[in-house]
């Protein structure tokens, strides 16, 4: 029997012994694995504190279209409405005690952007704006007559201030939902519109509205109107 030599012993005991060596392109798609995982919590995380943030810091709850908070009877409704228009914003207080079905009815047109677009199509000065997409303008000589009647009372005796936000009275359908801002305070304006709100912010911008030039219907002779409306728990 061959002897084996003390040299080829050793160098076998090291190729038993030795560690086993990782493939090159192993490691590297080892870490690049790790990085993507520590990369998209990362994203995850920088999300959803800036969407948090986001909704704390404005008070915004709706987006156009989807209603994000489910039935607004089982929650918390949104006290406030800013109308975007043309002109600047406009700022309202929603009466959701007074009138909750009005209110609902005006959110879930806001969550479905009814009122995205909508032009201001009866302007008349010292009485009302109307924002509708109806072009039957009706009673602007009834909305004049109040207007100039009401001009010449006692304004702390009348029930309405200006600057109050309501809807024609009636069945309505989704075309049907106009919005009035009255520019003067007129007593029974219960008798023409539901009023469910009133302007706290933006008077100026209703008066710049109420000074637009207009032809013999009252109608404004230059585009004007909402582009859209974002609802809110606090001005």
């Amino acid at each position: 029997m061959a002897r084996i030599k003390p040299q080829a012993l050793l160098q076998q005991s090291k190729k038993k012994k030795g560690p086993a060596r990782m493939n090159l392109t192993t490691i590297i798609l080892f870490s690049l694995i790790v990085v993507l995982i520590v990369f998209f919590l990362f994203s995850t995380y920088r999300h959803w504190t800036h969407r948090s943030r986001f909704q704390s810091d404005n008070g915004l709850f709706v987006s156009e279209g989807e209603n994000e908070y489910g039935d607004p009877k089982k929650s918390d409704v949104p006290g406030y409405a800013v109308l975007n228009t043309s002109k600047g914003h406009i700022a309202v207080e929603l009466y959701k005690k007074s009138f909750p079905e009005v209110v609902d009815e005006f959110i879930d047109l806001c969550q479905k952007g009814h009122f995205n677009g909508m032009p201001f199509n009866l302007v008349i000065k010292h009485t009302v704006i109307q924002a509708g997409k109806n072009q039957k303008f009706g009673a602007s000589e009834d909305w004049t007559s109040r207007g100039k009647h009401y001009s010449q009372l006692d304004s702390s005796s009348l029930k309405h201030k200006a600057f109050m936000l309501g809807t024609s009275k009636g069945k309505r359908d989704n075309k049907g939902f106009e919005l009035f801002i009255t520019t003067a305070p007129i007593t029974n304006l219960n008798e023409k519109v539901i009023v469910f709100g009133r302007v706290v912010k933006g008077e100026d911008v209703v008066q710049e509205i109420e000074e637009v030039d207009t032809d013999e219907n009252y109608e404004p002779k230059s585009s004007i109107g909402i582009i859209n409306v974002s609802l809110r728990q606090k001005i």
